[in-house]
């Protein structure tokens, strides 16, 4: 097994290690000692140029290690030169073994891990070689001193090696984790987006166009005998398209509904005009208590959730009356909203039914929409409902999502208006 490449080009066990300048400071000191050391006991040796030549030029090789490419063969090509270098010239001049030690971890650190066990070995029968010449008779230690020495060394770093990858591998499992985690909350924020939009449209533009179509549906029944009143219906739903497109334009820049602007937040007041604009019911408005300010998400969720409540009143129930109730207490605020309508089954298996034929008839998503915008920002809905006893739909916030940025109670207690 080799190691991996590194963007240096150096692919050894040690290539991770970052310690070529100490290595060459050390090879660099080791060849002059070596040569001076050399010239002192030899000094009528008729190999003597030659010698100091050699160490003049395995030097200089040396000092051009930080100018060679860091890519591709290169610095192999100089690791081979430099230890090529030292071959000959210990074999010449045994004095020079020592620079086998820096050599020896330059070996390791560029080269791939087997290739730099050959050289390795290839250095250490050279050392021994060296070391028997110098020798006066053959000494044992001699040649399993540098044997044992190569052989721990490298044994240890490729334990190191083995080790370094065991790491680089959790890391790179991490690394996958992480970019899995983040595709699927990805995933699940673009899906959240699908359906707070779907709620959205079908909540806005949907309850509009629905009231355009029971005006207009009116309209066309009373055009010949009342004229006047078709046409305020057609003005009505003039209006209301055009309401529409600004609520279009609203859910595309991810605002508040239209009836939050001029009323300074005050939720009653837009509800109020929620309740004035509804059609096809009629619907009127009750505040109890005294309503301050209330977050933005909340405020947007009670008047989608009215008008959607109210819309469908006028489209399935059958009402002649709704009443809107909007009730702050000291630990919630409540939104009703009553009908006289003919009712249905509230039971949780008929309404996953009802849900289940709407979707499959490709109608919007009626009240399974409207519980999922008013958990979406902490609040939970009730539903009270059965056969010819009409519906309640309560929307309960507690008092911990109505915490506007102060200490101060979001609502309180008040007279009913």
């Amino acid at each position: 097994m080799t190691s991996p490449e590194q963007p240096d080009g150096a692919r050894g066990i040690l290539a991770p290690v970052r310690f070529g300048r100490a290595l060459q400071v050390v090879l660099l000191a080791l060849i002059v000692v070596c040569a001076v050391r050399y010239a002192l006991r030899h000094e009528d040796a008729e190999a003597m140029p030659l010698v100091l030549a050699g160490a003049t030029l395995l030097a200089i090789v040396a000092l051009l290690r930080p100018l060679v490419p860091r890519r591709g063969v290169w610095p192999s090509a100089w690791t081979l030169v430099v230890v090529a270098l030292w071959v000959v010239l210990t074999l010449t001049a045994p004095s020079f073994a020592w620079c086998a030690v820096p050599l020896a971890f330059a070996v390791l650190q560029i080269l791939p891990f087997w290739p730099a066990s050959a050289v390795v070995a290839v250095m250490t029968a050279v050392v021994i070689a060296a070391e028997l010449r110098l020798a006066d008779e053959p000494d044992p230690t001699m040649i399993a001193g540098p044997i044992g020495i190569a052989f721990a060394t490298v044994v240890a770093y490729r334990a190191l090696d083995r080790e370094a990858r065991a790491r680089q591998q959790l890391v790179d499992e991490l690394t996958a984790t992480q970019s899995d985690l983040a595709a699927a909350e990805h995933r699940a924020g673009a899906l959240a987006e699908r359906a707070r939009l779907s709620r959205e449209i079908h909540d806005s533009v949907g309850q509009d166009l629905s009231s355009i179509h029971l005006l207009l549906q009116a309209a066309g029944q009373q055009w010949d005998r009342r004229p006047d009143a078709a046409r305020a219906q057609v003005s009505t739903a003039a209006d209301a398209a055009r309401d529409g497109l600004d609520e279009v334009r609203r859910v595309v820049r991810d605002l508040a509904p239209a009836e939050l602007d001029g009323v300074a937040g005050s939720l009653p007041a837009a509800i109020e005009r929620v309740v004035a604009d509804a059609a096809g019911v009629a619907a009127s408005f009750q505040n109890h208590g005294v309503i301050r300010d209330v977050p933005l998400p909340v405020a947007a969720a009670v008047i989608r959730t009215v008008r959607g409540a109210l819309a469908n009143v006028a489209e399935h129930a059958h009402a002649t009356r709704a009443v809107v109730s909007l009730t702050a207490q000291p630990d919630e605020l409540r939104v009703d909203i009553r009908d006289d309508g003919v009712g249905f089954d509230a039971r949780p298996v008929a309404r996953r039914e009802r849900a289940d034929q709407r979707r499959s008839s490709g109608r919007g998503r009626g009240l399974e929409g409207i519980e999922e915008r008013i958990a979406a920002v902490g609040g939970t809905l009730e539903i009270e409902s059965a056969a010819g006893e009409g519906t309640t739909l309560s929307a309960v916030f507690p008092a911990s999502v109505l915490v506007a940025g102060s200490d101060s109670s979001v609502f309180g207690e008040g007279e009913a208006r």
